[in-house]
């Protein structure tokens, strides 16, 4: 075997640009794994590598910063053949080709090995969204139960998996969405209130609840000194996510748009913090219905540009999960 199907994008430009290729099948090296892909989510940052937002990425590239699947291959024996595994961050998709095909090889040091009896549209949705919200819960924010959180995206797939996360925890969750229709869609996984984003939310917030203890931004720059007006003297924002597809402000006075002792922090992750998100404990708690996922739609490696769009149009409701098979 030397060929593979493989989503390839050779020019940045919209959706029609994923064409499914013959592309050559990864050779593993001793310190890396060879994966049988069976599933991938698909991120935002994906989407802005498509649109030639990441100067660091050339083309011809295979997209992708994670991946659920078996194991064909590990040269280095840190795993067996037909284990279940999951992959992400760590220049897949960027650096070297990702998840969006038959196969890939990646970093031993960057895959976690699953015991699971979960569907692999459930698993694909799991690894990059679970470490995000995880990551920005407990690493940048240092959510401690009892206090109040605001997660700004709160529809977002990343959004969704952190308020049933932090519910979880014993923190109580207020979680935002511009479309009202989707308010009981937040409630469901976990969030005690839903607020209605209209772009400027800091004083609904303030009569709701006084303030609050942390904030998940998710949106990005565009409601970033608004977020910053909900949280309490010495409460934490976190700005993690960009839906708002715009990475700067047009002007930034940090003495106008921080308050006084509210703390500023982002959440990026990385292969490190992949490894340290302790995936296996929550796909156990997803299995026992104690924690629940949204899923959004699913498609098929062919149907990769018609993803695409569905992401472009923030229309999947969860996340957005891809099959191989």
């Amino acid at each position: 075997m030397t060929q593979m199907k493989a989503a390839v994008i050779r020019e940045a430009g919209g959706p029609e640009m994923l064409r499914i290729e013959d592309w050559p099948v990864p050779t593993p090296a001793p310190d890396q794994v060879f994966i049988r892909v069976k599933a991938f989510g698909l991120n935002r940052s994906e989407l802005f590598t498509r649109r030639g937002l990441s100067p660091s990425v050339s083309f011809p590239r295979v997209l992708g910063i994670e991946a659920v699947g078996l194991v064909e291959d590990a040269p280095g024996g840190r795993f067996r053949k037909g284990q279940t595994v999951a992959t992400a961050m760590g220049g897949m998709g960027r650096q070297f080709d990702g998840g969006y095909a038959e196969y890939v090889c990646v970093p031993a040091t960057q895959v976690q090995a699953l015991e699971t009896s979960l569907s692999w549209e459930m698993l694909g949705a799991l690894p990059e969204m679970l470490q995000t919200a995880w990551g920005s819960l407990f690493t940048a924010l240092q959510l401690k139960r009892g206090e109040r959180l605001l997660v700004r995206g709160g529809t977002t797939s990343v959004g969704l998996a952190a308020a049933a996360i932090a519910s979880r925890h014993g923190a109580e969750v207020i979680s935002t969405t511009r479309n009202p229709a989707r308010a009981e869609l937040i409630r469901s996984v976990g969030a005690d209130l839903a607020i209605i984003d209209d772009g400027r939310i800091a004083e609904k917030v303030k009569a709701a609840s006084g303030g609050v203890d942390k904030v998940l931004e998710l949106v990005g720059t565009t409601t970033l000194a608004d977020s910053l007006q909900c949280a309490r003297v010495n409460g934490i924002v976190c700005m993690t996510g960009m839906v708002g597809d715009k990475w700067w402000f047009d002007q930034f006075s940090p003495m106008d748009v921080i308050p006084n002792a509210v703390n500023l922090t982002i959440y990026s992750g990385g292969p490190d913090d992949f490894m340290q998100t302790p995936l296996q404990e929550l796909v156990r708690q997803i299995e026992a219905g104690a924690l629940r996922v949204q899923l959004g739609r699913v498609f098929h490696l062919t149907e990769i540009a018609e993803a695409h769009r569905c992401m472009d149009a923030n229309a999947a409701g969860g996340k957005i999960v891809v099959l191989t098979d």
